[in-house]
């Protein structure tokens, strides 16, 4: 599969680049300390913006790897970066979920979209933005045939942005937090078929 890596992208109120080691101040205190932003999320807040930065210093050395797509989403108009969005191979960490899509080919994985925003930024359609982008670089940068998304059963506004998007509900499924708890959630889809008639 020909994959692009994370590139820098521009969209009319934002930017989505790749996440910094200097950024673990912004992403402490703008989401990734809040427990109402990671309420749905597979990860607990972090502690400390310490903790922050050792993910980020861990995310750096990936990105030298094509197939690795995670972004910071920055604030044009205030230069906040306020979130991340991300496309991962949903397969290499659950071989199960092949079965969850009989009719699509997973032979080169299972790439699925996530995001995730400060709270001071919601409601204000960045998340569709981001995902939009997101979205349209892929299709346009690589060969893979189609996206997921999934989100809690509890959190319906994340689906109101990927229906935004072009995703369309799919099935019901679960996933289990970092901690094993289970969280009932709700998948979608988008095809390159699809994404090219819209």
């Amino acid at each position: 599969m020909r994959h692009a890596g994370t590139q820098t992208l521009e969209t009319d109120r934002l930017f989505l680049r790749q996440l910094l080691p200097e950024d673990a101040e912004q992403m402490y205190t703008n989401w990734a300390s809040d427990p109402e932003v990671t309420r749905f999320l597979r990860w607990e807040p972090h502690k400390n913006a310490l903790e922050t930065a050792g993910l980020l210093a861990a995310w750096a050395t990936l990105y030298p790897n094509p197939d690795y797509y995670q972004w910071a989403i920055v604030e044009k108009a205030s230069g906040q970066m306020f979130g991340s969005i991300s496309i991962f191979n949903a397969l290499l960490g659950d071989p199960a979920q092949k079965a969850l899509w009989p009719q699509q080919d997973c032979t080169d994985g299972i790439w699925e979209a996530g995001y995730c925003i400060g709270k001071h930024w919601w409601n204000h359609g960045f998340a569709t933005e981001a995902l939009k982008a997101a979205v349209n670089y892929w299709f346009e940068n690589t060969d893979g045939g189609w996206l997921t998304c999934c989100h809690a059963k509890e959190n319906p506004a994340s689906g109101r942005v990927m229906e935004k998007a072009g995703f369309v509900y799919h099935h019901n499924t679960v996933y289990h937090k970092f901690d094993g708890t289970p969280v009932e959630c709700r998948s979608y889809l988008l095809t390159r078929k699809a994404f090219e008639t819209a």
